[in-house]
């Protein structure tokens, strides 16, 4: 992985910016902290200013782990032209089955996990998150989580910063996601920009001339090819594009199926 806030990063960076571009992120980790209460997770105000000016200059989405609706809620007023929750899942065509896998799921892994203190199961309808950080015994409660979660059956099974994703079998990922919006957006490269296990499907596709992949905090096991060293760098990162864009004088494009969120 090589710093994208360096001389030959930013090389990288302009090339993109003067693309037909689409710039993605992932919110919780990357656009706001992660923080003991998921409900209480803001934008610093300086990033939601320069992602207000970010959306003037590019099409933008955030593909959030959150619910969509919930995810919605903490980027409202910024003006990306979508919000995709559930790792990929909403919105999808798929929706109906996997809300009825996790119909069955939910009341398995309450009964299975009830006796763990500090595990909270949450129902996000097309997944379940299962935090532990508030559990004092963090190991074991991950193994107890995992040990329930295989317990379901065909499930899909991913870690995070003290939680436990869990899929339906062939539940659409962040990198399909990203592929449905760069083609219902008429654009011919991305960026994207993650920091959690999760954002690795979009990191594995694996496009060096189509997509630009940065993950926030370097990680020698991580797929992406490019790193800022922490959250606290993403508003440089997001005041270079600005810079580039402007620099160039290349116009937004135009979003041909509207669903800006409101500015």
């Amino acid at each position: 992985m090589k710093n994208i806030l360096s001389r030959a990063g930013r090389g990288v960076l302009e090339r993109f910016a003067c693309a037909n571009v689409l710039l993605a992120f992932d919110y919780d980790g990357t656009l706001a902290p992660i923080v003991a209460m998921p409900e209480r997770a803001a934008m610093r105000q300086t990033t939601r200013r320069l992602m207000v000016e970010l959306t003037k200059l590019y099409p933008c989405i955030v593909i959030s782990g959150r619910a969509q609706a919930d995810a919605l809620e903490h980027v409202r007023g910024i003006g990306v032209d979508q919000v995709v929750g559930n790792h990929g899942a909403e919105p999808s065509q798929a929706a109906g089955r996997l809300m009825q896998e996790v119909v069955r799921w939910r009341p398995l892994l309450v009964r299975r996990l009830s006796r763990c203190r500090g595990v909270k199961v949450e129902d996000k309808t097309f997944s379940v998150t299962v935090h532990y950080r508030q559990s004092r015994e963090k190991k074991k409660a991950r193994a107890a989580i995992i040990e329930a979660a295989a317990a379901l059956g065909k499930v899909r099974i991913i870690g995070g910063k003290q939680i436990v994703n869990i899929f339906p079998n062939g539940a659409p990922n962040k990198g399909s996601a990203l592929e449905k919006q760069l083609s219902r957006l008429g654009c011919d490269s991305a960026i994207y920009v993650g920091d959690d296990e999760t954002d690795e499907d979009v990191f594995a596709l694996d496009q060096p001339s189509r997509l630009l992949t940065i993950r926030v905090g370097a990680k020698r096991t991580s797929l992406a090819s490019y790193y800022v060293q922490s959250r606290s760098k993403i508003d440089e990162l997001l005041r270079v594009l600005i810079e580039l864009r402007n620099r160039r004088g290349s116009p937004r494009l135009r979003v041909s199926t509207r669903q800006a969120i409101s500015r």
